[in-house]
């Protein structure tokens, strides 16, 4: 008989190398090119073929079944998602009715699995194809302009997508902040992507977007030399600071931000807005200083303290998050609609704004003791026993919930926003602290299945027990995903039962010899072993937790037999009564 059990990805197909989220929904980046989503599945945005919304991630198929696609990059909009396929193809999907998938007209409608202004499946971009390089003044041939263009990053961010070639230059489309034609701002509607002209000459290295404004990292020169090269420039909306130019007005073209021009002692490597404000981390020019510690700077709207400046003052212009640790190395950072989150090389989680950096709205009917808006950053912990989150590799944050990759990309974490299965853990919950995402995903193989629907349908058999065996099938693999979904929870709940004894976090690697060898596990002689082993330091500290669980225990004791002394007494005196 065929082997039908349960299979899991291998190395390359299970690690996480980038992820992207949207208002409501998050995207997955393996490293076998793979793309997976989950969340709020309305407009299309999970590019799954309908709009239902996902409590695990999905594997997201693009082309026909024959097309071999292998996606290098992600990226994702308040409704809308982008993909971007290793010969320099964008794939877009979801809610398009500002021209953000870059598809229109005729082309757009006449697609199959397309429904209104939206579309529930990734559509290849063809747009680039017809499309002249920026670099028009080149004696290069036009044909061969056409051929030597290839995008090699997607972005994206409100209603509007954004893509950088292989010459530098920076495409924009959807609804994007231009200059009108009187001359001032405006956001208008383009399904082609558009070229920054603006940059000619240099070099587009990253790019973030909120709603409405634009934030670009400019080499100075024509080509990119490294971080200390790299210039800031912000436009579009500016109602409240968020392009960091000192004043509130609106910029429909590029203009630097001087705190962060080439003459600035700060060298700046990574970028993010949130819906009306910018983070940015930057680290000092000197050459001996490249790995010292970072510096995250914020600036625009900071009614929920998404700033972490101690206040609810927006800010005109970048200011530096002062309570952060001066020591860390920054590696990633997001914004939310209303938080921000950053991320240290040693694990550390840092998240500030709306509702504790959580991003909640105040309707959520958030309770916790500590409820309210976090106007310093807070430090996230990755269980009570363990604060750091085990090799980092990158941050995001969706409207009202975030999501970290660590553990060199092989695990994920979530928190925030549960509705619509948005955190990725079989819930539809709130939840106020990490939680692990189900990853890798459950790959039953289907091959017998699909063997014995083909033999059904073959022999024209009822069209019921077609669909009794596909429901069961979808059935045994739900019974799947919860059933890991337990196993993640019963490896929480041990690290922390072995935190509460041994004063430390689980780890697999520290599993006693006796207990791998036979089963049986002698808590007594382990625990003497730990103590023989415990230098004077780990011995202090083991002696004050446990002696504090002491104090504990013997005050409830007390304030127990004081209320039993207590209503012997008034039961006494009602009998004499």
């Amino acid at each position: 008989m065929e082997d039908t059990t349960v299979n899991f990805h291998n190395l390359s197909s299970a690690k996480v190398v980038a992820v992207a989220t949207g208002e409501a929904h998050t995207l997955l980046l393996t490293g076998d090119g793979c793309v997976y989503s989950w969340g709020r599945g309305i407009l299309g945005r999970l590019g799954g073929g309908s709009e239902r919304d996902e409590h695990f991630p999905v594997l997201v198929k693009f082309g026909s079944e024959h097309d071999s696609v292998r996606i290098v990059g992600i990226a994702a909009g308040a409704y809308h998602s982008l993909a971007l396929a290793d010969d320099g193809s964008v794939w877009c999907w979801g809610y398009n009715i500002y021209g953000q998938l870059g598809i229109n007209g005729e082309d757009y409608h006449s697609r199959k699995n397309t429904d209104g202004d939206y579309s529930v499946v990734p559509c290849l971009l063809n747009n680039f194809l017809e499309l002249h390089p920026p670099d028009s003044s080149s004696t290069v041939s036009e044909s061969e302009q056409k051929a030597s263009l290839k995008i090699i990053a997607v972005k994206a961010g409100g209603m509007m997508s954004l893509s950088i070639d292989n010459l530098g230059a920076l495409w924009m489309w959807g609804n994007c902040p231009q200059q009108s034609k009187e001359g001032g701002f405006s956001l208008i509607s383009d399904f082609t992507p558009t070229p920054v002209w603006d940059f000619h000459g240099h070099t587009v290295v990253k790019v973030a977007c909120g709603n409405e404004h634009v934030v670009a990292l400019v080499s100075a020169g024509e080509s990119y030399k490294g971080e200390g090269d790299l210039v800031c420039y912000s436009w579009g909306n500016n109602n409240h600071g968020q392009l960091g130019l000192g004043d509130k007005e609106n910029r429909p073209r590029p203009e630097v931000v001087k705190t962060f021009d080439l003459d600035s002692p700060w060298a700046i490597y990574e970028v993010a807005c949130g819906a009306f404000h910018t983070a940015l981390l930057t680290h000092k020019k000197r050459p001996s200083d490249t790995l010292e510690s970072s510096r995250c700077w914020t600036f625009g709207l900071g009614d929920n303290g998404q700033l972490g400046h101690g206040t609810t003052q927006s800010t005109l212009l970048p200011e530096a998050v002062k309570e952060l640790p001066q020591n860390v190395h920054l590696i990633s950072l997001d914004c939310g609609l209303f938080h921000t989150c950053v991320v240290s090389s040693a694990g550390d989680v840092w998240s500030w704004g709306m509702e504790k950096g959580l991003g909640l709205c105040p309707d959520d009917n958030y309770d916790g003791t500590d409820s309210g808006d976090a106007l310093s950053p807070l430090l996230v912990s990755c269980n009570p026993y363990q604060p750091k989150f085990p090799k980092p590799v990158q941050i995001a944050c969706g409207a009202a919930h975030t999501i970290l990759v660590a553990h060199e990309g092989y695990k994920l974490w979530s928190w925030g926003r549960g509705r619509s299965g948005v955190l990725g853990n079989g819930k539809t919950m709130d939840c106020y602290t990490p939680t692990i995402v189900l990853w890798p995903p459950l790959m039953e193989d289907f091959k017998q299945q699909e063997e014995l629907h083909s033999y059904v349908e073959h022999d024209k058999m009822n069209e019921k027990v077609i669909e009794e065996v596909k429901e069961t099938d979808e059935k045994l693999l739900t019974e799947l995903k919860l059933l890991q979904t337990k196993v993640t929870i019963m490896e929480r709940y041990a690290s922390m039962l072995h935190g509460s004894i041994f004063g430390e976090p689980f780890d697999e690697q520290d599993i006693p010899v006796s207990l791998q060898n036979s089963g049986a596990f002698d808590i007594a002689k382990e625990w003497e072993n730990m103590l023989e082993a415990a230098d004077h330091t780990k011995l202090i500290k083991l002696q004050m937790l446990y002696r504090n669980m002491l104090a504990g225990v013997k005050d409830k004791l007390m304030k127990r037999r004081i209320k039993e002394i207590i209503n012997e007494c008034l039961q006494s005196t009602q009998v004499e009564n």
